[in-house]
């Protein structure tokens, strides 16, 4: 009886052991299914002959909070700066799930969810970045109404194309009244000082001003509506897959984001700025627009400014044929990544909330 005994008990407790062991097992998959690398592009400039990031991104990485908050759930945290053509490499890297989180522009975004490899805005980025309309110097134009009939260099494709289309509108012209020349921001400029363009539509018109190369005669300051917008994206797949992750990523950048925001950190935001060798008189001009507060420049709200901009983006490119597939701009916007941050971090009542 006591052999038998013990045999049952030993049986039972090898039974127990094993289902102990597979339950192990069955922890240690479900760890191991998290992605060991959380990845992040960023636009990007050269500082000391490296590499280097700016503005909220630059925050996100000085703070530390993510990579430590990863480190803790034995993920690794990898910045990946671009510069040059930010839009097709990211693009590029997102399609090939090298990347996955980008702070970049919509236009190129809104052209990769059509083709269909889908990402979607997890934070947005404020109130957006002015754009300027340019004629050289000694020009006579004061509007773009006197540059009829004109050669207008604009880089076709990029986030801020939406923006000229709609100066033209604005005024009752047509996009046919122009001759638009394909061409980035620094050909332009040349294109510009050489007389072979009239005009020169461009992000960034403080700075060129600034040196002699252009006179502003238009810009979005004042005009939220004609803003052009970048924001933090996050490949869709591995959102789903890795919300909590995705959270951790979305809440860093509200920390920064908050930060920034502060009064008492303005300073250093705009000085932060002079890093990519812009004049601290030239930072200062950008981010000079009285119509704007400066807190609401690094607001996160999905509200009716953002979600209208994306309708508008959307219609843009599907009538350009810059896309083929329609899709809706709530296809795009992600709240619920920001919503549970901001309650997190208490701070659901401190950016206002337009009505869409």
């Amino acid at each position: 009886m006591a052999a038998r005994l013990l045999r049952r008990v030993l049986r039972q407790f090898s039974l127990a052991a094993l289902a102990s062991a597979i339950s192990a097992a069955g922890a240690i998959g479900i760890a191991r299914a998290e992605p060991a690398v959380v990845r992040i592009a960023t636009t990007a400039f050269t500082e000391n002959g490296k590499a280097a990031i700016g503005g909220v991104a630059n925050r996100v990485q000085q703070e530390g909070w993510l990579a430590a908050q990863l480190q803790q759930r034995g993920v690794t945290l990898e910045w990946l700066p671009v510069s040059g053509d930010t839009g097709a490499t990211m693009n590029e890297a997102f399609a090939s799930k090298r990347i996955d989180f980008a702070t970049y522009g919509d236009l190129p975004s809104v052209i990769l969810n059509a083709g269909g490899v889908r990402t979607q805005v997890v934070v947005p980025a404020g109130r957006g970045s002015d754009v300027f309309l340019l004629v050289a110097p000694g020009s006579q134009a004061r509007s773009i109404r006197d540059l009829k009939g004109k050669r207008i260099s604009v880089h076709r494709g990029r986030p801020w194309e939406l923006g000229l289309r709609h100066l033209i509108e604005d005024n009752g012209l047509k996009v046919s009244d122009f001759t638009l020349v394909n061409m980035d921001i620094k050909p332009g400029a040349a294109a510009l000082a050489t007389g072979r363009v009239d005009a020169l539509f461009v992000l960034g018109g403080d700075a060129l001003e600034d040196r002699g190369a252009g006179r502003i005669i238009w810009s979005s300051k004042g005009k939220p509506e004609r803003k052009m917008r970048a924001e933090l994206w996050g490949r869709q797949e591995f959102t789903q897959s890795s919300p909590a992750l995705t959270q951790l990523v979305v809440t860093a950048w509200l920390r920064a984001q908050y930060w920034a925001a502060q009064d008492a950190n303005r300073n250093a935001f705009l000085l932060d700025a002079t890093r990519a060798g812009v004049p601290e008189r030239v930072v200062l001009r950008a981010y000079d627009d009285p119509q704007l507060a400066w807190k609401d420049r690094f607001s996160p709200i999905y509200d009716g400014l953002v979600y209208r901009h994306y309708r508008e983006v959307l219609a843009f490119a599907h009538q350009q044929k810059l896309v083929r597939k329609q899709l809706k701009a709530e296809d795009l916007l992600e709240p619920r990544f920001v919503d549970a941050g901001l309650r997190e971090l208490g701070l659901t009542d401190f950016w206002k909330q337009e009505k869409q």
